[in-house]
């Protein structure tokens, strides 16, 4: 495949090459392995095109998600599409219906696993996608404002696996800028779809965006470094849950029998995934640390349709029993 006008230049092409092989070592010079490209129309992913077609030629395809939340949605889609093709980049537009409810979570929820699916389908080995760092240093200071703990503060690992699958996906921008990314999608002469929530203030990430652009003291590469020194210490303490898990849980004829040994934070992650095994949802991280909070001090505690009891050096936890109806006399 030749050069085209949209191709980056040289020096581009190979810091993201080499953003990309940090992450990815075993497929950057593998010719059978290709990526998959998680591609909006926006301009971080628009960029991520760019550069992954320069890095790896004739070795990544694309795809679009349509959720059909906004009415440009099925249109953005198909301007990708023109853009792949004009680039000689195979592309899918994969349309989702999104369950009531949360609509974010259950649009990341259906768009990964149609990404999933597409990837299986069409033999790539890993995915890639845009998030960046400005993306990285306006979710901490997002959480920070809620006061979130380790888990909520970490940023995006660079190298993880899709949710609800195993699905490799790669994050192999997370040390450039918002403005970097633009400026490779203007260079190629391209046009990049603009989300109209980017610019509604109801929204946090909008706000802290602004807040962040407005200080010019803050350094947000640093933010964005901050956040991915966090995602560690938020790995490390999930091995150390999974290793107390191991150590000191114990099945009982009516749950689950927990005799903590470890600190408060990784004691908290323990409680979460039994709750987790015994009740089939996810708590919040505050009604776990309640739970915590009152079996240290000896109390038992409920948390959804559970019951956590001490005794003798451990503690409890089984489903509630459940109430018979009352009669109606």
């Amino acid at each position: 495949m030749g050069s085209t006008a949209a191709d980056p230049g040289p020096q581009i092409a190979a810091r993201f090459r080499a953003d990309l092989a940090a992450i990815w070592p075993e497929g950057i010079d593998d010719e059978q392995a290709r990526l998959g490209l998680a591609v909006s129309g926006g301009p971080d992913s628009l960029a991520l095109l760019l550069l992954a077609r320069a890095a790896l030629p004739g070795r990544v395809e694309a795809a679009t998600v349509d959720h059909g939340l906004r009415p440009e949605s099925g249109a953005e889609a198909a301007e990708v599409g023109r853009i792949c093709e004009m680039l000689d980049v195979p592309h899918a537009t994969l349309r989702v219906q999104v369950a009531p409810g949360n609509v974010q979570a259950q649009a990341r929820v259906s768009r990964y696993a149609a990404l999933s699916g597409w990837a299986a389908g069409r033999g790539l080995v890993a995915l890639a996608t845009g998030h960046q760092a400005d993306d990285q240093a306006e979710t901490l200071v997002m959480r920070l404002n809620r006061a979130s703990g380790v888990a909520g503060l970490a940023g995006a690992r660079p190298r993880g696996s899709a949710p609800g699958g195993d699905l490799l996906v790669l994050r192999p921008l997370l040390d450039w800028r918002r403005a970097e990314l633009g400026e490779v999608v203007r260079a190629a002469g391209l046009v990049a779809a603009q989300d109209p929530s980017n610019g509604n203030d109801r929204f946090d990430r909008v706000r802290v965006r602004r807040a962040l652009a407005d200080a010019d003291w803050l350094d947000v590469s640093a933010l964005a470094q901050s956040a991915a020194h966090i995602a560690e210490a938020d790995a490390a303490l999930e091995w150390m849950a999974a290793l107390e898990w191991r150590s000191c849980v114990r099945k009982e004829p009516m749950g689950l029998k927990y005799r903590p040994q470890a600190p408060r934070a990784v004691i908290l992650r323990v409680v979460a995934r039994i709750v987790r095994e015994l009740d089939g949802e996810e708590a919040r991280g505050g009604a776990v640390a309640r739970v915590v909070e009152a079996l240290v001090a000896g109390r038992p505690a409920s948390i959804g349709n559970l019951v956590a009891r001490p005794n003798s050096g451990g503690w409890s936890f089984a489903r509630a029993p459940v109430r018979a109806a009352r009669r109606e006399g």
